[in-house]
């Protein structure tokens, strides 16, 4: 099969891949779209070192598997899961101690024409849904990953620092609960999109330090944890949603003394995505603004990597 082929940072186009073995458990997923994600982009800069296909985010039809999926188009969680650690035993499987995770640890990804997932991992799409738009499942169960980390009502006031990719998710996820959400960022165009789904935007200077409940850091770089710690109110809660490749400095001091609550977080439920998506209330097509062929799957990639680009996709059909 063809597919991006990721090892010792070099990233190329093979058309001599192995078609997946399934495993006991597993089915065989004809790959029919996929989103380039910053995770995506890092590992070509060794973030991490793996070597294999890349790509997590998907949507695919069912070619072998359960009757009930076959055929089905399905997107998936990407953590494929032991079962018998501690943490698969206490059903925090996204933390088991033994996991292949798709296209980032020991699991061929979505940038080829098929994958293999568990059965359990799999999710059908909706039918009002549509592909393009079902590419974004899992960056936004990511994003409402934090609504079931930290209590979020009406009368608090939320910061989200960040107008990437994973920062207009989050804005529009937290949005749903009705709070006061403030989003933050450098570039007035992608800020118009959270102001189109009528979420306030605004800019780092009108940020008055010590005036929000909670803040979500989604720029992945010091200074929007800086904006992000400065903005928050004694007993706030910082949520990290992005990693960070290098070292950080933090004022410990400051998080000590107004007891501030430091929450990381990461993967996310799929069904509460899906339901969101179906119901229409995130507006996700806007942030596509390229698509490519597999077979243009380098250029993809390059695209994704420039400065300021939101979501690129992989057009598998």
């Amino acid at each position: 099969m063809n597919g991006l082929w990721l090892h010792d940072r070099t990233l190329s186009l093979r058309h001599d891949l192995p078609k997946p073995e399934i495993k006991s458990g597993e089915a065989l997923v004809k790959v029919l779209r996929a989103g380039v994600c910053n995770t995506d982009l890092e590992l070509t800069r060794g973030y991490y070192p793996y070597s294999g296909v890349l790509g997590h985010e998907f949507v695919g039809v069912v070619q072998t598997g359960p009757k009930e999926l076959l055929n089905q188009r399905v997107v998936g969680e990407i953590n494929a899961s032991c079962g018998v650690c501690e943490f698969c035993q206490r059903e925090i499987k996204n933390h088991c101690l033994d996991r292949t995770v798709l296209g980032i640890v020991n699991r061929n990804g979505a940038f080829a024409e098929y994958l293999t997932l568990p059965i359990e991992n799999l999710y059908v799409v909706p039918d009002q849904v549509t592909t393009d738009a079902a590419t974004f499942t899992e960056p936004l169960a990511a994003a409402l990953q934090i609504l079931s980390q930290v209590e979020i009502t009406k009368n608090h006031r939320v910061l989200v620092v960040g107008d990437g990719k994973l920062g207009l998710l989050v804005a529009q996820a937290i949005a749903t609960t009705g709070c006061e959400v403030l989003a933050i960022g450098r570039h007035e165009d992608k800020l118009q999109l959270l102001k189109n789904c009528g979420i306030n935007v605004g800019f780092a200077h009108q940020i008055k330090s010590a005036s929000f409940d909670i803040a979500v850091e989604c720029t992945g770089n010091p200074e929007g944890f800086a904006i992000a710690l400065a903005a928050l109110r004694s007993r706030g809660t910082l949520v990290l949603k992005s990693t960070y490749a290098g070292a950080l400095t933090l004022d410990a001091a400051r998080i000590v003394v107004d007891e501030i609550k430091l929450v990381g977080s990461r993967c996310g439920a799929f069904t509460p995505a899906l339901e969101l998506l179906a119901a229409g209330k995130v507006c996700v097509l806007p942030m596509v603004q390229a698509k490519f062929g597999l077979g243009d799957g380098l250029a993809a990639i390059d695209r994704a990597a420039q400065k300021g680009t939101l979501k690129v996709l992989i057009d598998m059909e």
